[in-house]
């Protein structure tokens, strides 16, 4: 039988597969995975240097990613010399939020590039780009609705 702390591992390690996944470093998605499970909530690099068996740079160089894209922040407490990582609590909505919304537009303006490139050459091509462009813009123009509705729905919830 497996034990709770080798379990958490490897929820670890799932999580660090689907970041991989998605083009992101495993050790990154790693570490949010284990900062989704731990107890207490915040980490230091040590504590997570060993529960992941990795380096103090592999740390130091994905908790500094995993800030950058709005997933965890920086922690000091009264009286201890080093710092401690956690999620952010607002990780989610942040990274959908801004992430997706960044890669909608960026989509959407490769699509209309492309048709500009293509003029009027290749009816075939241009209708792949074409459906492109209005799959995306669709989605710049519906996304901002959606995310209100999850905080609104997000709210209702919290208050509870």
């Amino acid at each position: 039988m497996e034990d709770s702390q080798t379990k958490d591992k490897q929820f670890a390690e799932e999580v660090g597969i689907v970041f991989e996944q998605t083009g992101m470093p495993r050790m990154a998605g790693r570490i949010l995975g284990w900062l989704l499970i731990s107890d207490p909530p915040h980490q230091s690099p040590e504590e997570l240097t060993k529960a992941l068996m990795a380096s103090k740079g592999s740390i130091s160089t994905m908790t500094r990613l995993l800030i950058q894209i709005g997933l965890i922040e920086r922690l000091s407490l009264p009286g201890v010399r080093h710092d401690y990582f956690r999620l952010r609590s607002d990780a989610w909505q942040h990274m959908v939020g801004r992430g997706l919304t960044e890669e909608i537009k960026m989509v959407r303006q490769l699509a209309e590039h492309g048709l500009e490139l293509l003029g009027d050459k290749t009816p075939v091509t241009r209708k792949w780009l074409v459906e492109m462009r209005d799959v995306y813009t669709f989605l710049e123009h519906e996304f901002p609705t959606l995310l209100e509705r999850w905080e609104k729905e997000h709210q209702k919830v919290t208050k509870q």
